[in-house]
């Protein structure tokens, strides 16, 4: 346990399962800041807010030495991009983008923060992974690559500094009713979903922030290098 204030970073919460993170994170007392693309950008009330391109190498660079002169006790790697393609249409450009975003950026993020944790002996991880990091479907290559990639990257971290005090995990969520599922399912697609989901809805941002809540709370002592998935069952059956 610190003697001061923990201090988490969430990155994409400026909207959706980061929003709901970086609130839920709020209320338990923790100093947080979040991130988007935008100069400018609605955020949690209470949060700070830090602009940063995870496309452009200057802008992570600039972040990755702000997190360095920051305590960071607390790391939510959210944001995230996707694009569904055919395999044969796949281009590298948008492939090597997508791995940039979603696995090459939680791995500099993660180097900037993991030795202030190792000083205080104390830190918490959470990569917010997918249901398509653990099962996948056609057309989602790119996207599930740098998912599972996550998982893999996570599980070696865990193994690594878990002695330190440092806990990391994968959360995968499944459909989330956010603005982004809505627009690009329809109410027709989110029925249809529904249905092949065993709880029979979709899930909430805010179920998603609860369990990230508790991993990163003092309360898990023990649970480490898992990638539990949010998804009412859907990946089990």
């Amino acid at each position: 346990m610190l003697d001061r204030k923990y201090c988490a970073v969430v990155t994409g919460g400026t909207r959706g399962i980061g929003y709901s993170i970086a609130e839920r994170l709020i209320k338990d007392g923790i100093d947080v800041t979040v991130t988007g693309t935008k100069k400018k950008a609605e955020h949690p009330i209470g949060a700070d807010y830090y602009p940063v391109d995870f496309l452009d190498d200057t802008s992570v660079r600039l972040f990755t030495e702000y997190l360095k002169q920051k305590p960071v006790d607390i790391l939510i790697n959210n944001a995230g991009i996707n694009k569904i393609d055919e395999f044969e249409s796949i281009k590298v450009e948008e492939f090597n983008n997508i791995h940039k975003v979603n696995l090459i950026t939680p791995l500099l993020l993660c180097q900037a923060v993991i030795p202030d944790m190792k000083k205080n002996n104390w830190g918490r991880i959470v990569n917010i992974s997918s249901i398509w990091g653990k099962i996948t479907k056609q057309y989602r290559a790119s996207y599930s690559s740098s998912k599972f990639g996550l998982d893999g990257m996570t599980v070696a971290l865990a193994a690594e500094v878990a002695s330190m005090g440092i806990l990391a995990n994968s959360v995968g969520p499944g459909f989330i009713d956010t603005e982004l599922t809505r627009r690009i399912l329809g109410e027709k697609g989110i029925s249809e979903i529904k249905n092949t989901i065993p709880i029979k809805r979709l899930g909430s941002p805010r179920e998603v922030a609860s369990l990230v809540s508790w991993l990163v709370s003092e309360e898990n002592t023990y649970v480490s290098g898992q990638n539990i998935m949010i998804d009412g069952g859907f990946s089990r059956v």
